[in-house]
């Protein structure tokens, strides 16, 4: 349990890292869960629903958080 919560507060740093880059679009992420490798994760603003949400998930969220975080297998969005 601990480790889970280690992970989670390793995720919510890198996810502040991206964060200014993503505000400067008008949008936000937010963190959901980490669950079996995978993060879970919450576009807001102008990112809900944008055409480029899914190439920043991939190019720019999901490739840092895959880098830099052993144990990361991916991004979801829900």
């Amino acid at each position: 349990m601990e480790d889970l919560i280690q992970l989670e507060n390793m995720i919510k740093v890198t996810l502040n890292r991206i964060r200014p880059y993503i505000r400067s679009h008008g949008g936000d992420v937010e963190f959901v869960r980490f669950e079996d490798g995978f993060v879970y994760i919450q576009m807001t603003g102008a990112c809900d629903g944008c055409a480029f949400a899914d190439v920043t998930i991939e190019e720019g969220i999901e490739e840092l958080l895959m880098d830099e975080i052993p144990g990361v297998l991916g991004v979801l969005l829900v």
